[in-house]
């Protein structure tokens, strides 16, 4: 079944005329609505005229997720704020967050992806859908339950947490879909398990799952505890949020980009070379029908490989493999992207706390933990009531760490220079 079949099944030829067109609007658009493309297109001595097909989108400058904060917040929108009706942001300390803004029409283009996307889950307006993404600042919860709604399916939103109040509502409400990320959805298994929950007997049938880097390994973990199929979407929140990319119920053979709305190139991270198609590298996106926050050659960090075989599930569009690591240093932890920079932002803001730290990252269960060894200045070690001290510097990093990156570490301070010279700052010991 497809949601969209006209533009789904698109011959190859007519879809690229598509995303040609498309790209030309487009770049009129931002080039007379965006300073920052006016500079960037002008310093690169091209113009939107100059884009005649897409062989000549190499002659755009990327733009990165650098550039997105450095215009923060609303340096990027191609539209007055009277016409934004909604806004997204990531984690992140003040000025270092991006912001995503959403025009009426952006709001119901993604309502229509997410419905492609759960229809080609195999979803139905029979399904009753536990939505255990986050809702919030980040697009992913609320993307999810609009195209629920579209589809004429019933939704649970629950979000994450409360994960014994989840089980309850497992059994009691009898969903059919799960959609979480899949680290979430282990921990829901072992949680249950061990209220005593034979999780095989839910009405569980299939499981949509993204926002974590995961393998197949995870994949059949996911599927043998439910006895569901475990399905993969992908989705950035710059592009416009979950819904960029998604598995359909032919499984794991990769996930199809909707290229009406999207293109999308392969790079060598290292000298930003365009690769042939099915090579792997860097994945870089330009929105075509995004209103309010159009992004053109969008540098995603992610790592992937394009599949242009044709699915045997009859859609056109290119697919990817799921994303196994990045070309940056991004690190995605029960869900939330968080940078080592805003690491360090957040204790530089902290009196008393050295400039040496140290992030480690591991799994208790199937959720991530995070753990933060942090120095701290010689007077709190020597002078009296410094363990006051040192217990009220604890505490700001715990509630900074969360209000700033919704994160918990277990925080450990330590004596100057102890991490001093420590060639790692991160240390992620997660197998995924």
């Amino acid at each position: 079944m497809i949601y969209n079949e006209e533009f789904e099944t698109l011959p190859r030829e007519a879809l690229k005329a598509l995303q040609a067109k498309r790209l030309q609007q487009v770049l009129q658009r931002v080039y007379h609505t965006v300073g920052y493309y006016k500079k960037s297109l002008t310093a690169a001595k091209i113009s939107p005229d100059d884009i005649r097909s897409l062989d000549d989108l190499k002659k755009i400058p990327f733009i990165t997720r650098q550039d997105l904060r450095n215009n923060y917040p609303f340096g990027l929108f191609a539209v007055p704020m009277s016409n934004i009706v909604r806004l997204h942001a990531s984690s992140g300390t003040s000025g270092r967050s991006s912001v995503f803004g959403y025009t009426k029409r952006d709001i119901e283009t993604w309502t229509d992806l997410i419905a492609r996307s759960l229809v080609a889950a195999g979803l139905t307006k029979n399904d009753i859908v536990h939505n255990a993404f986050s809702y919030g600042l980040p697009p992913g919860g609320l993307g999810l339950h609009y195209g629920i709604e579209k589809i004429g399916a019933s939704v649970i939103p629950m979000s994450d947490g409360n994960t014994k109040r989840q089980i309850t509502l497992l059994q009691d409400f009898g969903p059919t879909v799960l959609c979480s990320t899949p680290s979430y959805a282990l921990h829901l298994a072992q949680e249950g398990t061990a209220m005593g929950v034979d999780m095989k007997s839910l009405q569980l049938r299939v499981g949509i799952f993204g926002g974590d880097l995961w393998s197949d390994t995870t994949r059949d973990a996911i599927e043998n505890a439910f006895g569901i199929k475990a399905l993969n979407i992908f989705g950035l929140s710059e592009m416009m949020g979950p819904g960029l990319a998604m598995e359909c119920l032919e499984g794991r053979h990769g996930m199809h980009i909707f290229e009406d709305h999207f293109i999308v190139e392969t790079i060598n991270p290292e000298t930003g070379k365009i690769l042939p198609e099915g090579e792997e590298g860097e994945l870089v996106f330009t929105s075509l029908t995004k209103e309010a926050f159009p992004l053109v050659r969008y540098r995603s960090g992610d790592i992937s490989r394009l599949i242009t075989e044709p699915c045997r599930c009859g859609r056109t569009h290119i697919r990817m493999e799921r994303v196994l690591k990045r070309s940056d240093d991004m690190l995605t932890i029960r869900g939330i992207n968080i940078f080592p920079v805003q690491v360090e932002a957040i204790l530089k803001a902290i009196e008393g706390v050295e400039p040496d730290y140290q992030l480690i990252i591991d799994k208790v269960g199937a959720l991530d933990a995070v753990e933060l060894h942090v120095e701290v200045g010689e007077k709190f070690f020597s002078e009296s009531g410094g363990v006051k001290e040192l217990q009220n510097i604890e505490k700001r990093i715990v509630k900074d760490m969360k209000d700033y990156l919704s994160i918990s570490p277990r925080v450990k301070l330590v004596a100057p220079q102890t991490l001093r010279g420590k060639s790692k700052r991160v240390i992620d010991k997660r197998s995924i």
